[in-house]
């Protein structure tokens, strides 16, 4: 087989890398366009829905759905109208030639047009019961799963202005929010700081680190392990919820070279399009988006980012 050849076989209008409520909702929306849609899962399918339990926020569903099977509808739902779901990581890219060449850790394909759906992540504690009870009273998520916590306990762990904002939050629906910190002071601004501090629903456990969630899937969280930073000690904390509020990463290492991002690594796009500074390339969702991080407005993005690679495309070919 020639190399033409080969690059035949492996060719397509657009290739959508991220397989999150932003990169399936893309997938749809260009694939009843007749794109043929090339959608690369990556290593977690269906993004970080599928480590949610029960969604009860996302419209059309009034009974709630459970994260994974929300998933596995959108992605049902773009193959039925032509898009090909390969579970697939893209390991590098190649942007300054067209057509674009992307390699994963099984091929290498090239496309005329590219989405970016590859989402973030939130930074957590590395514990194995925080993975373990992830969803099961561990979130990293207030607006997302603060509901399920009315009239509970609650911690949440963090300093910065992501952690009073959670714990702020939380007070509209649990009866106490205890906000966890390493250190003696916090790192928020002075504002978010004092909304918290004179909270009467928000405690503080200073120079505190939690290292173990207690708990069970079938019966939820009923406390942390903390140790104090200064002293050694360790104790336990009952709580019947733990929020982490560590801050997010946005999972765009590969296109570190290739596109324009801030210092944390989110995309720039050309608001209020989703263009980024590389012609044919879009992005969309949470790698662009570090303020409202929904399932929802990740959806809204991809279907924008769709419209935009479909219209780009269309002037190509004009």
């Amino acid at each position: 087989m020639t190399p033409t050849e080969a690059r035949n076989e492996t060719h397509h209008r657009l290739i959508i890398v991220g397989s999150g409520p932003a990169g399936l909702t893309a997938a749809l929306y260009s694939a009843r366009a007749d794109l043929a849609p090339l959608v690369l899962e990556g290593n977690q399918p269906g993004g970080q829905l599928t480590i949610t339990t029960d969604v009860e926020n996302f419209p059309g569903f009034p009974e709630g759905i459970l994260g994974p099977e929300l998933m596995d509808r959108m992605r049902e739902q773009a193959r039925r109208f032509g898009a090909l779901v390969k579970f697939e990581a893209a390991t590098e890219v190649h942007l300054d030639e067209r057509p674009f060449r992307i390699v994963t850790d099984g091929d290498t394909y090239y496309s005329d047009s590219l989405v970016v759906a590859t989402g973030a992540s939130a930074k957590l504690l590395g514990l194995p019961s925080e993975g373990h009870l992830m969803g099961y009273g561990v979130s990293a998520c207030a607006t997302c799963d603060g509901f399920f916590f009315r009239g509970k306990e609650v911690m949440v762990v963090g300093g910065g202005d992501s952690a009073m904002e959670e714990a702020t939050y939380l007070t509209k629906f649990a009866t106490k929010v205890t906000i966890v910190h390493r250190r003696s002071e916090l790192r928020a601004s002075k504002i978010m700081q004092q909304r918290a501090l004179d909270n009467p629903k928000i405690d503080f456990l200073w120079n505190a680190q939690v290292v173990e969630i207690l708990g069970t899937r079938e019966d939820g969280v009923h406390a942390v392990r903390i140790t104090d930073t200064t002293t050694g000690d360790e104790r336990e904390v009952p709580t019947q919820g733990v929020f982490l509020a560590i801050g997010h990463s946005p999972n765009t290492q590969i296109f570190r070279n290739s596109l324009e991002m801030n210092d944390i690594g989110y995309i720039h796009v050309q608001s209020p399009s989703t263009r980024t500074n590389v012609a044919g390339v879009f992005a969309c969702g949470d790698a662009v988006d570090p303020t409202y991080r929904q399932a929802i407005s990740a959806a809204g993005t991809g279907c924008a980012a769709a419209i935009d690679a479909e219209r780009w495309l269309e002037a190509q070919e004009r």
